[in-house]
């Protein structure tokens, strides 16, 4: 595996494979690497003939510049997984290298999927997470893209984003990893303790008893359900909300026939989690 820590010697060692014809999958991460990571750079290696993944913790996306200060950093071990996965390129830039001085930011016209959900609950955020994947998806220009289900509406935003700004990757969706206990895969499950760990469960627990119980009709109940049983178990509940799953539109009111997505978000002390299920179809 190549590491790489400036666009111009990426740009130079991507040109070789483009000679070629060959294509380029693309896995950007903020390291902490876990095997839903691992699963994107193999999907990446069955569809494309390079892969490239980047670690860059980006500024700009985090709200809570505590949370940043925590971020769990482990390249040494990231570096070790990658090419154990048999990733072809590391890309490593610094802060510098992303956002050079003076220069002009760009403003995303996101509209109603970042006034929802994490856009409400994290201002800013989905502007900082387009700023970043726009300059990669620049720098590496790859065939694919590929991301991870548990962000299921950072995944909207960046096909909108994609939209807006005329890339031409393909956009490939792997479906959340989850450990055996069913508890999606996540850097931030580091921070926690085992009693934490254990507490964390309920929300994948609550997401699943909604898709038991859910039935055409109101679904308000479902989540006013869902939000007092994770309070009672010691989570401060940002939401837990039903939407279109094409569009993320909030719904009160199911038909039966519209494929829906349950999402939550909430707090263990200090530690945000978040979680969806596909409920429909």
């Amino acid at each position: 595996m190549i590491l790489v820590k400036s666009i111009h010697h990426l740009q130079q060692a991507l040109e070789n494979y483009r000679q070629k014809g060959q294509s380029i999958g693309f896995v950007p991460t903020m390291g902490a690497l876990h095997p839903g990571h691992l699963s994107l750079i193999a999907q990446s290696r069955a569809q494309c003939h390079i892969t490239v993944c980047s670690i860059f913790v980006n500024p700009t996306q985090f709200n809570n510049p505590h949370d940043f200060e925590k971020y769990p950093i482990t390249i040494e071990k990231d570096i070790e997984l990658l090419t154990s996965a048999g990733c072809n390129i590391l890309f490593f830039p610094t802060v510098n290298e992303m956002y050079p001085q003076n220069e002009t930011v760009i403003h995303y016209p996101l509209g109603y999927l970042e006034t929802i959900l994490e856009g409400k609950y994290r201002p800013g955020h989905f502007q900082g997470v387009c700023q970043i994947v726009d300059k990669l998806l620049n720098a590496v220009n790859p065939t694919t893209l590929f991301l991870g289900q548990k962000d299921y509406q950072q995944c909207m935003v960046i096909a909108e984003m994609m939209r807006i700004r005329n890339h031409k990757a393909a956009l490939v969706i792997g479906n959340t990893v989850r450990e055996a206990d069913r508890l999606a895969m996540s850097s931030r499950n580091m921070r926690l303790s085992t009693t934490e760990r254990q507490q964390a469960l309920k929300i994948i627990e609550v997401l699943k008893l909604i898709k038991q119980q859910l039935l055409p009709g109101s679904v308000t109940s479902l989540c006013i359900s869902a939000i007092t049983t994770l309070e009672e178990n010691g989570f401060k509940v940002d939401y837990v909300e039903i939407a279109n799953a094409n569009n993320l539109e909030i719904i009160k009111q199911w038909d039966g026939g519209t494929p829906i997505v349950a999402l939550a978000a909430a707090f263990i002390n200090e530690i945000r989690l978040i979680d969806n299920l596909i409920l429909y179809p």
